[in-house]
């Protein structure tokens, strides 16, 4: 049972991946991704892979704490940041962490980023109306991961209704009940980052006017 999961966990892994490439979403080794094998295990891409090339090889199990439980193979610096949602969550079944360009220059931008009135909101299924607000808040880039992961469970204790969040100049991180859920909110975030990207070119463009 255990390694039919850890094949279609990875077979869907590096389909998102090849997707979210073909998007210019994971440039170089940026982002990783990871998925739930079991209540104590997490499968995680591991440091250094390109997540538009991944392989079986470029994974890993880990623990509940972020420790390997591969020898010779580590995770990402950024494993805390997953290890958290999945200890919040006993239902989550995958993290998803991108790099786009709209996520990296909106984030140095603005402390939160507020989605209204756009259609796609409705991809989250605690959504309902376009008319809902969506908010991502943006957290200071820190290579304290333990620090940041505390700041970010602190926002999730006090706004339990988050659907992801930006970390400033880095990405979006979003998740879900299964790898396929997680895909779609990328999916939607990247669209209404678009969306807010080009809306600020054109409001530029046009005060010029």
């Amino acid at each position: 049972m255990k390694s039919n999961s850890l094949a279609l966990l990875r077979e869907q892994l590096i389909a998102a991946g090849q997707f979210f490439h073909s998007q210019g979403w994971v440039p170089a080794t940026s982002s990783n991704f990871s998925a739930r094998l079991s209540p104590t295990e997490i499968l995680i891409t591991s440091s250094g892979q390109h997540k538009g090339y991944l392989d079986e090889a470029g994974f890993l199990c880990i623990d509940l704490e972020g420790i390997s439980l591969e020898q010779g193979k580590r995770p990402s610096a950024e494993t805390g940041l997953h290890t958290l949602m999945y200890r919040r969550d006993p239902s989550l079944g995958c993290v998803l962490h991108t790099h786009s360009v709209m996520a990296t220059v909106l984030s140095r931008q603005c402390d939160q980023i507020v989605f209204e009135g756009y259609e796609v909101q409705k991809a989250f299924p605690t959504i309902a109306s376009h008319e809902t607000c969506l908010v991502l808040p943006v957290f200071a880039n820190s290579q304290d991961i333990q620090a940041l992961a505390r700041q970010v469970n602190t926002y999730l204790e006090e706004n339990p209704q988050t659907l992801g969040y930006l970390i400033r100049g880095h990405g979006l991180y979003t998740w879900g009940e299964s790898i396929i859920e997680a895909r779609r909110h990328i999916e939607a975030l990247e669209f209404l980052l678009a969306c807010e990207y080009h809306t600020a070119l054109y409001q530029a463009a046009t005060a010029r006017i």
